[in-house]
């Protein structure tokens, strides 16, 4: 009878664990909907050190200026959430922009080229592999969602 027990209470966990992950995540529903792709990259890196919640902020309020700082109308905009501020968010703020895995993982790939030029990612990475992802692993980023502020959302969790 135990072992029936515990079978039923183990089987109730593996359950209740994918229901439990998505609520973990407060800001889906709320910055963007359910992510239609969920990817996981496992990242050539580890984080740094004297990574922490105000770096994560710091970077990403350093894109943020840079992005409203252009002549013209931003395309997307970034922030770091979560308690630990470990989950980067792109929201995009034009009509059918973001709105594909592609068109994502196109925006991703710009990221990577910009972050090559920076000194802190050619000094902390080896930088012509290194993609983006690696370089929000140093700064211990867990995961980065990426939508288009309407129906389609991309999500890739940092390991």
């Amino acid at each position: 009878m135990r072992i029936g027990l515990f079978a039923a209470f183990a089987a109730m966990l593996l359950l209740a664990s994918p229901a439990r992950a998505a609520a973990d995540d407060s800001q889906e529903g709320y910055y963007y909907p359910k992510p239609k792709v969920v990817e996981t990259y496992m990242a050539r890196v580890a984080t740094l050190a004297d990574s922490d919640r105000t770096r994560r902020i710091g970077f990403a309020a350093a894109l943020a200026k840079d992005i409203a700082d252009k002549p013209y109308p931003p395309t997307f905009y970034i922030f770091a959430k979560g308690d630990e501020a470990d989950k980067l968010i792109i929201v995009g703020t034009t009509d059918g922009g973001l709105s594909t895995v592609y068109r994502t993982r196109a925006l991703l790939a710009h990221l990577t080229g910009a972050a090559r030029l920076t000194d802190f990612f050619q000094q902390n990475t080896i930088a012509e592999y290194a993609t983006f992802f690696d370089f929000l692993k140093l700064l211990g980023f867990k995961q980065i969602t990426i939508t288009d502020g309407v129906a389609f959302a991309h999500q890739i969790k940092i390991e």
